[in-house]
């Protein structure tokens, strides 16, 4: 299943926006984000796509800081993008996080991660990347599954604008390397092939 989009009114404000998307009842186990302005409604990920983020997961857990989370679901707000956005993984403080009933603006994150799903790894290799790295988050790691030249991990950061640049790009397989304060390396080795 590909994901829906909500048409809004292009004059309101973010605000509106934000209520629209924090009021409206959406299907169960959706994931519900707002890219560029637009409501995305798309089905909970994939088995396979679960799995590397929770790899990811596991290996980032042995490395933080004890008040930093690395959350699934949280939501991320960047209102200049007019983006709320809700990354496969997001590493953050754990209670600036906690201080929020609905989502947290992007910079608190030191890491985002999105896995790429067949229908939508667009918004991941364009609106999102530019969404986070006008945020000013340190580093973003694409793991795109769909990527054109098989699949491959790309890990960027030094945003300047809305633009990153790419630090490392390993195919499936190859490890990847995550600068400071992380240290690690991901093994992409371990992620299951479609």
């Amino acid at each position: 299943m590909s994901a829906l989009t909500v048409g809004h009114d292009p004059e309101q404000s973010w605000d509106e926006l934000v209520r629209f998307w924090e009021e409206m009842e959406w299907p169960e186990g959706s994931r519900v984000e707002i890219i560029e302005g637009i409501i995305t409604v798309s089905p909970a990920p994939a088995p396979r796509h679960n799995v590397i983020a929770e790899l990811i997961q596991r290996r980032l857990y042995s490395v933080i800081p004890d008040d930093w989370g690395i959350f699934q679901t949280l939501s991320i707000a960047v209102p200049s993008r007019l983006g709320m956005l809700m990354p496969d993984l997001v590493v953050a403080p754990r209670q600036e996080c906690a201080e929020s009933d609905s989502h947290v603006p992007a910079a608190l994150a030191e890491l985002v991660v999105e896995v790429t799903s067949k229908s939508n790894a667009r918004h991941d290799r364009i609106s999102k990347h530019a969404a986070y790295a006008t945020a000013h988050i340190p580093l973003y790691l694409l793991v795109d599954r769909w990527a054109p030249d098989g699949p491959a991990a790309t890990l960027y950061g030094e945003p300047k604008g809305d633009v990153y640049r790419p630090l490392v790009t390993a195919k499936f397989g190859q490890p990847v390397k995550l600068p400071a304060p992380f240290d690690i390396v991901i093994d992409t080795s371990e992620f299951p092939a479609d």
